[in-house]
């Protein structure tokens, strides 16, 4: 699958390296500033976890006026920006783990909003294929006999599906479990591996976590949440079960659209972003909103990894 994704880089350069646009430097991962890692395991006895850091660059230009659709991880304002969310991620994710996050050019937020799921697979395999370069680099390096994590939310959520076809086997039976925060699991994407599982209920392992939030169905965005599976991650139901979340939230999987449907919690934190998310779905709370049951869970499914072997 690797060769597939890299194959494409081509022609991506070529369109995109010509006198008014251009592509940032790729990054080194041999580079430690590359990186956000914390260990949060000293007793050896936690997971390894794997993250994607979500979008956080509209389409800018450069000094001569050229146009980048991508991140440029050696600028320190976008490394500012994309380490917000993966520093705050490492304080719940890390305790008990040890938690590895790659600067990557991601696109632009410009690509989702174009609405055209060609475009978006266009757009993105550049920064997918910096994700898989990210991902072999910490491969190589890490303990093996340890559970795997991936998580990753919006952007980062479709590099997570992207790292179940990338990977090989072997890769995938260390694999404690996956999340897809806040972005979408097609028919297509599992009929291109056998490494995308829908997860169950709260145990099992090798398994896809999937899951968008909205105040109501007519609000989900295709683009980012039209998905074939989801899971409810406050009961880890896959059913019409509601759950009660910080005593006055109530969250209800539909099983029909495979989306969370949430009352009680008005989302306003999270500002609409030009009419694209954050309009009736709560796209920008899926990290955050259940951080708690996220944290417990990776420890449980890690836990119940080690029991297998």
């Amino acid at each position: 699958m690797r060769k597939v994704l890299l194959s494409f880089i081509a022609g991506i350069l070529v369109c995109c390296t010509n006198n008014t646009t251009f592509i940032p430097e790729a990054p080194d991962y041999e580079d430690d500033t590359m990186w956000i890692t914390e260990d949060g395991d000293p007793d050896g006895t936690g997971a390894d976890i794997f993250y994607v850091v979500s979008t956080w660059e509209e389409d800018w230009q450069d000094a001569d006026g050229r146009t980048s659709h991508y991140a440029d991880v050696w600028s320190p304002k976008h490394r500012e920006r994309m380490a917000i969310e993966m520093n705050k991620i490492a304080a719940y994710m890390s305790p008990g783990n040890r938690f590895y996050a790659p600067y990557y050019r991601h696109a632009t937020i410009d690509a989702f909003m174009l609405l055209n799921e060609g475009s978006i697979r266009n757009r993105t395999r550049l920064a997918m294929a910096d994700v898989c370069t990210a991902f072999d680099h910490f491969q190589a390096q890490r303990d093996k006999t340890r559970p795997l994590i991936i998580a990753g939310f919006s952007q980062g959520g479709l590099a997570v599906v992207e790292l179940l076809k990338h990977i090989d086997d072997d890769t995938y039976s260390q694999l404690a479990a996956a999340y897809v925060l806040g972005y979408k699991v097609t028919p297509d994407d599992t009929l291109q591996t056998r490494h995308i599982k829908a997860a169950k209920g709260e145990t099992d392992t090798g398994v896809t976590i999937c899951y968008n939030t909205v105040k109501d169905i007519k609000y989900i965005q295709p683009v980012i949440a039209a998905t074939c599976m989801g899971i409810n991650p406050v009961n880890w139901r896959t059913d019409a079960t509601p759950a009660i979340l910080h005593d006055t939230i109530t969250v209800t999987l539909s099983p029909d659209y495979h989306v969370l449907v949430v009352s009680g919690y008005s989302g306003s934190e999270y500002h609409p972003y030009k009419n694209f998310i954050n309009v009736g779905d709560i796209h920008s709370c899926e990290p955050w909103l259940y951080s708690e049951c996220l944290q417990k869970n990776i420890n449980v499914r890690a836990a119940e990894w080690r029991k297998k072997q």
